[in-house]
């Protein structure tokens, strides 16, 4: 066991449960990425086989320059979103192929901004970055971040309420009472159940599992990145938004397994990792990669946080990408379940902020320490109920998302607001 584990109870080693069940956790990780990744390219009109392909490869790339250390899992950016859309937007629902291209060589550069950042923080060191993400900052931002995807799980369960109910119920029901295995798989396991149940409520429709291939390729060169000033200059900033978000997963992350990622490996190799793992994506015509918080939500769920199971999902990935028979039954789960799953997983997201706020001893009678979490809070929801804030600098668009500013925000404040507000009171950065 590593010694920066901070007092958690959980397996750090996958290997004392057996091989079959590392398998079934990995599968497990898959499933929780795959309906938001294969979601991207619906939306924008990329390639599903090669957001599968690349998400794995990504995992891995971010895997290895991380030294393995870091149980995160990469999938498919909705940060990005909006840049696609401004470059290469569908066609009466078709895929624009004509400036996809561009729209991925914008994000080829947005993910070398990373490698920047990734220097800044080599040369001045986490431990001088981390002065300006105290307990107080990334609390509040790791709850905001599974709030702000709540919406989605309800949107989801909305579609189906009475499934979303079977996969939510089967969720509790696996975790509180299973045993052995069926504990370590809860959410697999739920949507085998409501699958199911959609099956016999005919809810499934399978003509496009019919219609597809077993074998595909994931690769095509005419999908693969091009470039252009004006595509460059219009996505690249989004990474300035990307790159708080990934600072709040790490410190999510580190948060639930109770390991110090900040200083070990240190944000510049997470960063590098995420970086190059996304401009890779783009390069081969796929979506920016960012690290997952479903994943995230696994982990505090199962307890099992060796990064081997999570590699073997990026295996798993990466085979299923070959495969678009499967990749169209995976599109046939219906939202509802995803819904009734997202529901439990964002949840998980936003109570292990609540847990760092408490075994950090954050002291909120102090009323620098309300200040700070009150306008991270409400610049996360407010900010993100309008679609974040746009402005041009130079020529350039840059839009921020709620979160974005919200990190900003608390960063700001921590800096600025003085430690000590009474004599009487310690100083803390907390």
């Amino acid at each position: 066991m590593r010694k920066d584990i901070l007092d958690h109870r959980g397996i750090y080693d996958a290997m004392e449960l057996g091989l079959p069940k590392m398998i079934l956790l990995g599968v497990q990780h898959t499933f929780a990425m795959f309906g938001a990744t294969v979601l991207v390219p619906l939306l924008t009109g990329l390639d599903v086989g090669t957001t599968l392909l690349m998400a794995g490869v990504g995992t891995l790339l971010f895997h290895f320059l991380t030294r393995g250390k870091v149980p995160a899992c990469l999938g498919s950016s909705f940060a990005f979103l909006g840049g696609y859309q401004i470059v290469a937007p569908m066609l009466d629902g078709r895929p624009n192929t004509e400036m996809l291209p561009y729209a991925c060589g914008g994000v080829v550069f947005a993910g070398l901004l990373y490698l920047v950042m990734a220097a800044l923080m080599k040369f001045f060191g986490s431990e001088k970055v981390m002065r300006f993400f105290p307990p107080v900052v990334t609390g509040p931002i790791i709850i905001a971040i599974g709030l702000i995807l709540a919406p989605s799980a309800i949107g989801n369960c909305a579609t189906d309420w009475p499934l979303a109910l079977i996969s939510l119920a089967a969720v509790l029901v696996f975790f509180i009472w299973g045993r052995g295995i069926v504990r370590l798989v809860p959410i697999l396991l739920a949507i085998l159940v409501s699958y199911a149940a959609a099956v016999l409520m005919g809810a499934v429709d399978f003509t496009a599992v019919r219609e597809a291939s077993l074998l595909g390729i994931a690769i095509h060169p005419a999908a693969f990145a091009k470039f252009d000033i004006s595509a460059v200059i219009t996505i690249m900033p989004i990474a300035l938004a990307t790159m708080m978000e990934h600072i709040g997963d790490i410190c999510a992350i580190s948060a639930t397994t109770g390991v110090n990622y900040v200083e070990d490996p240190g944000f510049h190799r997470t960063m590098l990792g995420d970086g190059l793992a996304t401009s890779l994506s783009a390069l081969f015509g796929g979506p920016a990669n960012t690290t997952y918080g479903e994943n995230t939500g696994v982990l505090a769920l199962t307890g099992v946080y060796d990064p081997r199971v999570v590699r073997l999902a990026a295996y798993f990935a990466i085979l299923l990408s070959f495969c678009p028979k499967f990749a169209a039954l995976i599109q046939t789960v219906p939202s509802a379940i995803i819904g009734g799953i997202s529901f439990v997983l964002y949840g998980m997201i936003s109570a292990v902020g609540l847990r760092n706020l408490v075994e950090s001893k954050v002291d909120f009678s102090r009323s620098r320490n309300l200040l700070i979490a009150a306008v991270i809070l409400v610049s996360a929801f407010g900010f993100n109920s309008i679609d974040g804030i746009q402005f041009t600098v130079s020529g350039t668009t840059v839009k921020l998302s709620g979160l974005a500013i919200a990190a900003l925000a608390g960063i700001f404040l921590n800096a600025a607001l003085p430690l000590r507000e009474t004599a009487g009171e310690h100083e803390t950065g907390e």
